[in-house]
């Protein structure tokens, strides 16, 4: 039997707005085993947000149970919260979140940065490795603003590897993106699913949603859905059957 990476059991999150409280989630439930890729959608006020705040450690909840590699984050102060972040979880931003001033190769050093037990040596071999997997071996040395979009992502996939964490968590990640773009950053999640990773990726996009193997949607704070998709589609594929433009 495959270990749950992720348990989510009645799950609420409430926030004070003045007099009012706002119930963000209401009552989620749902759970990720080891080498699934889940997308989780829906519309904005859905609550998609906050479950992923929640799910990302960034957050916890205000009732029910998260269990994150069977280690419950609801009794964790929050520099455990923050280890067991950095541990565990590799997120990729919308935006990217690359330093500015900073190699590719440097930018996907940083999570190791904060384990004392690593050497530099180690850190810099982790890093090439993570860059060879996201096939950026030959840009160790660029800055983001010699990177295109889509390269610049594969640096923050890259730095999501890093630690080998048991989930890599996406927030939109190809929302900056062309389509072309998309399909490849898609192509090479999913490569990384096929060699065991656990992806758990946060898209309105349903053309997005098809690359993965489950979808569970919310709505007003409730999963309404959550289904196993019988025809994933491969995103290698859909970037072949792409016209041919004289921009690229």
């Amino acid at each position: 039997m495959k270990r749950k990476i992720l348990e989510i059991h009645d799950l609420k999150r409430e926030f004070k707005m003045g007099d009012e409280i706002v119930r963000a989630l209401r009552g989620v439930s749902f759970s990720i085993e080891e080498g699934e890729f889940v997308t989780i959608m829906g519309s904005s006020g859905s609550g998609k947000t906050t479950l992923l705040n929640v799910i990302g450690c960034l957050d916890k909840p205000t009732e029910g149970v998260y269990l994150l590699d069977g280690v419950n984050v609801k009794q964790l102060s929050r520099n455990q919260l923050a280890k067991l972040r950095n541990k565990k979880i590799g997120f990729v931003f919308q935006s990217y979140n690359l330093l500015a001033r900073t190699s590719a190769l440097e930018n996907t050093e940083l999570p190791l940065l904060y384990n004392a037990s690593i050497s530099s040596k180690e850190r810099h071999d982790k890093a090439l490795m993570a860059l060879e997997a996201v096939k950026l071996s030959d840009r160790l040395h660029h800055l983001p603003n010699q990177l295109s979009g889509g390269q610049q992502q594969r640096v923050a996939i890259a730095r999501a590897l890093v630690n080998d964490p048991v989930m890599i968590l996406a927030d939109e990640a190809t929302g900056n993106l062309d389509t072309r773009t998309s399909y490849e950053i898609m192509s090479l999640l999913q490569e990384l699913n096929q060699h065991g990773k656990t992806i758990v990726f946060v898209t309105h996009e349903p053309d997005i949603a098809a690359f993965s193997s489950r979808t569970v949607t919310l709505k007003d704070g409730r999963v309404i859905k959550d289904i196993k998709n019988e025809n994933v589609k491969s995103a290698k594929k859909a970037l072949a059957a792409l016209p041919v433009s004289d921009d690229y």
